[in-house]
């Protein structure tokens, strides 16, 4: 797409307020973000991580928002990008931003509940900054882990508490209930109401509840690049960890 910086300026604002700070055509998106350079900043501590060049690999961006990690990916010569949100503004975003960039991306209008509905699995999933906006954390982990996650995931979520993580026995008895006080032990602060005024903001792991749900749902953490992030290669899967499919609709 060939705009000028004026078009592209007047664009940006139309579908703005933007999350993703993305440069686009030499026009910032958010160039007053509150976390800086933001998610470029984050980024850039764990690009190394992720392999330079994705030839002939397929990726799913999960909660792709304005499209940053999916046009990132495309860059790394990823063969297929799909990006997926359930917001429509991020999704007009997202299109805008791959259309001035010039690089063939998929966006489709999709929950992370529902993407067993894709048909597909993915060399590279990434899910970055979505899990604490989730209802069902864990849920989101075992659909990803069955139906779309072939390799690897790149995982990012907010944690709040203890930056400790602790080596657990297997199992403890009825009578041990001290464990559950301890700050490191994982834990999900659920959020009933809002935080940092986001309504949206439900569970938010400490570091050790973060790895516990990876390992839980079936990923082994390879590499532990940023404070918040996990690189994971997709593996065994207990039986006791398999995703649930609700029924939809009124059952007696």
């Amino acid at each position: 797409m060939r705009l000028s910086t004026d078009e592209i300026a007047k664009r940006v604002e139309e579908l703005g307020p933007w999350f993703h700070n993305i440069e686009i055509g030499g026009v910032r998106t958010a160039p007053n973000h509150f976390l800086g350079d933001y998610p470029n900043r984050k980024y850039r501590k764990f690009a190394d991580a992720i392999p330079a060049d994705l030839t002939g690999k397929t990726v799913l961006d999960i909660g792709c928002n304005a499209g940053f990690y999916s046009i990132e990916m495309k860059k790394r010569g990823a063969e297929r990008v799909v990006g997926v949100d359930f917001d429509d503004r991020y999704l007009a975003q997202a299109r805008f931003a791959a259309e001035v960039e010039g690089v063939d991306i998929e966006f489709r209008k999709l929950s992370v509940y529902d993407v067993g509905a894709l048909g597909e699995k993915f060399d590279v999933v990434i899910f970055m900054g979505v899990l604490y906006h989730l209802r069902h954390p864990l849920l989101a982990l075992d659909l990803i882990r069955e139906h779309v996650a072939k390799d690897v995931l790149v995982f990012q979520s907010m944690q709040r508490g203890s930056t400790e993580v602790p080596q657990l026995a297997e199992d403890y008895p009825f009578t041990e209930t001290a464990l559950f006080d301890d700050p490191a032990y994982p834990k999900l602060h659920f959020i009933e109401k809002r935080y940092s005024n986001d309504p949206t903001n439900w569970f938010v792991p400490n570091a050790a509840a973060a790895e516990a749900l990876l390992r839980s749902a079936g990923f082994e953490i390879t590499a532990h690049p940023e404070a918040e992030v996990y690189i994971c290669r997709a593996a065994a899967q207990s039986d006791y960890a398999k995703p649930i499919y609700p029924a939809k609709g009124a059952t007696a």
